[in-house]
């Protein structure tokens, strides 16, 4: 595929916001992506030959990423460009989820638009659909975390005290995705092409590193003793959808979001042997035919 095409749009407060899209000429409906807590939306979503955009588009439905204030080619807040430890956490989910409201808002007009969060962007995608008036044909929640386990405190933590940023290396992003895995380890093309995706973004701060706001930590810790969003006021289709090898969303967690969700039209599905990255592993194909399924459904109800 060529090179993603992107709109600039403007957050509420004046953020300049980055869509990534790729655009089938006769589509008739679109896929919204919201991202995670480190990674934006052309690593998460267009890493190379292993781009789901791309799979979307060849559908023949409009693909969209968003990346959210702090994350890939949007604007970052000023606080992380002082020392991390001057200020809180910033780019907390709320506040994303006027940056998603923004990326929703100025779709062109589709028959049908369905949403798709992914790990911290499931929390940015719930206060999207709560908070506000925004409305979506369907939607997924990818790698969900909903109520993390007490375990997963220190794992989530912003620091002591909490800072406003955190760096992640090339060494340290591969580190943690093999770490979920305990057979044949992180696919190499696959991690290439997703760094390469990553560091190729405003979210560069050196040749093998990145920088990522810390108010998704302070957003995903909070989650562990509180649910971050109302769960139950969501009426829309739901897919809620893991890899099963994946340790940042539990088992126990995305079922309990399963079960808490307002929507009587709701489907939990597992993908066996995929950890938190499932889309850049082999069972990446399972993973967009079942999203791709259940949007086919959505749209024939």
């Amino acid at each position: 595929m060529s090179d993603l095409d992107h709109a600039d749009l403007t957050a509420p407060d004046g953020t300049r916001i980055r869509r990534w899209e790729r655009r089938p000429a006769d589509a008739t409906t679109a896929v919204l992506f919201v991202h995670g807590a480190t990674y934006a939306g052309r690593g998460a979503f267009d890493a190379g030959g292993y781009s789901w955009l791309d799979a979307v588009a060849a559908s023949g439905r409009a693909a969209y990423a968003v990346d959210l204030r702090g994350y890939g080619d949007s604007a970052a807040p000023a606080e992380l460009d002082a020392p991390a430890d001057e200020h809180d956490p910033v780019a907390r989910a709320a506040t994303a989820a006027e940056d998603a409201a923004a990326a929703l808002a100025d779709l062109p007009d589709y028959d049908r638009v369905h949403l798709v969060g992914y790990s911290w962007g499931t929390i940015v995608a719930g206060h999207l659909l709560t908070d506000g008036d925004a409305t979506v044909d369907s939607l997924v929640q990818y790698a969900p975390v909903y109520r993390p386990p007490e375990s997963h405190r220190e794992r989530f933590g912003p620091g002591d005290p909490p800072r406003a940023y955190r760096t992640v290396t090339r060494a340290e992003a591969r580190e943690r995705w093999a770490a979920q895995r305990s057979d044949e380890g992180v696919p190499d093309d696959a991690f290439d092409a997703f760094w390469e995706a990553v560091v190729s973004s405003g979210q560069r701060v050196g040749d093998d590193e990145i920088r990522a706001p810390n108010g998704t930590l302070a957003d995903l810790t909070a989650a562990i003793d509180e649910a971050p969003y109302d769960a139950a006021a969501i009426d829309t289709p739901t897919l809620v959808v893991r890899g099963s090898l994946d340790t940042a969303s539990t088992r126990a967690d995305a079922l309990g979001l399963f079960d808490a969700l307002g929507a009587d039209d709701r489907t939990y599905t597992e993908l066996a042997g995929g950890t938190h990255f499932a889309q850049l592993e082999a069972p990446r194909h399972t993973l967009v035919e079942t999203v791709a399924d259940f949007h086919d459904r959505a749209e024939r109800d």
